[in-house]
């Protein structure tokens, strides 16, 4: 496959693809970036439920300024769509990808981050404003970014349609970046994949995906841990959905019925469904085609795999779970229910007694809301990549904490605060809905460097982890955590 860069005019760099030449635009910032470029074909008609499909080839110059599609999904409930920006862009050419660069041209070398955007494998794109590649591409790093199928296209599971679709279209994402990142000035023997949520979930299947062997050197798993979800669990998704539609729960069926349908229905049974409190689900599955074995159990297991010799960057922030819970009002009632609350998180998380008393003297003063947020965390999250960091491997774990806590009242340090201040994006309006006004530039500068350092040498600046000992801490709790109310935005200035 041919990646010869392309000769343009100021402003417009050209580069060749494998499928054609791509126009981008180069900032008054020096970084070039190239938006919407497919890396599959459309996953429309036949292709709604098949693996990804290469993409056509095209004659000429194609324009890539703006972002291409995202994939078909359901906005978010109120209550999260005021702190967790969300954009939809129409269009059927979903499966493609976005490269920030300040060199597009071949012979550069430079080192290669791609983001898998998180979003409980049923929302998000490479087009929310935080995940912009610039701050990337500014120090000396190729940024790529991608849409993949979610939600049920790319996890719903059927007797006539391959498991873990979206899992398929992220290997093929990365084999593009394979095939082409060389004429953008990047190096396909340096690439790191960094992602949050159900992208840090996607990497831990990534790295046990016999697939994707090769197709990355170093990986970055931000508040999401490798997880198989049970075969029924996400089975019962489909089912609730095909008895909504009145179909049966077939790819063939569900290919028949049309893309509105078939999101009303999805948005249907996405209200009852969490990340905290389990029950049906889209996620990933053990599958002999794609992923043969619970990704965390092969990463612990097999000291030789291919994947044990990956370097890792790992961890959390302190209150994953006020995010679900501050929003919803859930902070409170789980309050009331008073030593009821701890009881059951603590036999959800499979804990003794010993684990409270021990969480309690941790954290004096806490209320149950917070001792079983922490509980259910700690089984969600932090347990899961503790197990995967304390595993004897080649490669070097560093863990993290990201422990500053939010501007807006009541979230604290919770889930996906991190993501603005990695990205070096405190400044772009839509970070504030989550952060607020007065971020520390500081510490984003501190964060940011780390993961650019990581992705160029494999260090990030503190210790490798050996299963024992403190995370490094970004930040700390210097905010009251006093509780949300209900769809709050901050005034943006």
């Amino acid at each position: 496959m041919s990646t010869e860069g392309v000769a343009a005019g100021v402003g417009r760099p050209r580069v060749r693809t494998g499928a054609g030449v791509v126009e981008g635009r180069t900032g008054t910032d020096g970084i070039a970036v190239f938006r919407g470029i497919p890396y599959a074909a459309p996953p429309v008609g036949a292709l709604r439920f098949a693996p990804p499909a290469p993409p056509a080839a095209w004659d000429g110059v194609r324009q890539a300024e703006a972002f291409g599609p995202t994939a078909p999904k359901v906005p978010y409930p109120a209550t999260f769509a005021a702190l967790l920006t969300d954009p939809e862009i129409p269009g059927d050419d979903c499966l493609n990808v976005n490269v920030w660069t300040p060199e597009p041209a071949p012979g550069a070398g430079l080192p290669v981050m791609v983001w898998i955007h998180g979003g409980a494998h049923t929302r998000g794109s490479s087009a929310v404003p935080v995940y912009d590649g610039t701050a990337f591409a500014r120090d000396g790093v190729v940024m790529v970014s991608f849409n993949f199928r979610l939600g049920v296209l790319g996890y719903g599971l059927f007797p006539d349609a391959p498991a873990n679709r979206g899992l398929l279209d992220q290997i093929a994402a990365l084999e593009w970046v394979r095939d082409n990142i060389t004429a953008f000035g990047g190096d396909p023997d340096r690439v790191t994949v960094f992602g949050e949520s159900a992208g840090a979930i996607s990497i831990g299947a990534l790295l046990a995906a016999p697939r994707a062997a090769g197709l990355f050197h170093r990986a970055v798993l931000q508040s999401g841990a490798p997880e198989a979800l049970p075969r029924p669990r996400v089975r019962a998704m489909v089912r609730r959905m095909a008895s909504l539609l009145k179909v049966d729960a077939t790819a063939g069926a569900f290919t028949a019925t049309s893309l509105p349908d078939l999101m009303a229905a999805q948005a249907a049974v996405l209200r009852r469904s969490g990340p905290l409190l389990g029950g049906p689900a889209f996620g990933l599955v053990v599958d002999p085609d794609t992923l043969p074995v619970d990704p965390l159990d092969a990463l612990t297991a097999d000291a030789d795999a291919a994947s044990g010799a990956v370097p890792l960057l790992f961890g959390w922030t302190t209150e994953e779970y006020r995010l679900w819970l501050a929003p919803t009002g859930g902070m409170r009632l789980l309050d009331r229910m008073g030593p009821l609350a701890v009881a059951l998180a603590r036999a959800r998380a499979g804990k003794d007694r010993a684990a409270v008393r021990a969480l309690r003297a941790a954290r004096p003063g806490a209320g149950p809301a917070e001792l079983a947020g922490q509980l259910l965390t700690d089984r969600l999250l932090r347990d899961p990549l503790r197990r995967l960091g304390g595993a004897r491997r080649a490669g070097p774990s560093h863990l993290y904490e990201f422990a500053w806590c939010s501007g807006i009242p009541g979230l604290g340090a919770c889930h996906a605060l991190e993501l603005g201040f990695v990205f070096d994006t405190l400044s772009v309006p839509e970070a504030a809905w989550l952060a607020g006004t007065e971020a520390p530039q500081a510490l984003a500068d501190e964060m940011h460097t780390a993961w650019v350092r990581f992705a160029t040498t494999g260090d990030p600046g503190w210790a490798a982890w050996n299963g024992d000992g403190p995370p490094k801490v970004f930040g700390g709790p210097e905010r009251d955590r006093t509780e949300v109310p209900v769809a709050i935005r901050p005034v943006l200035p």
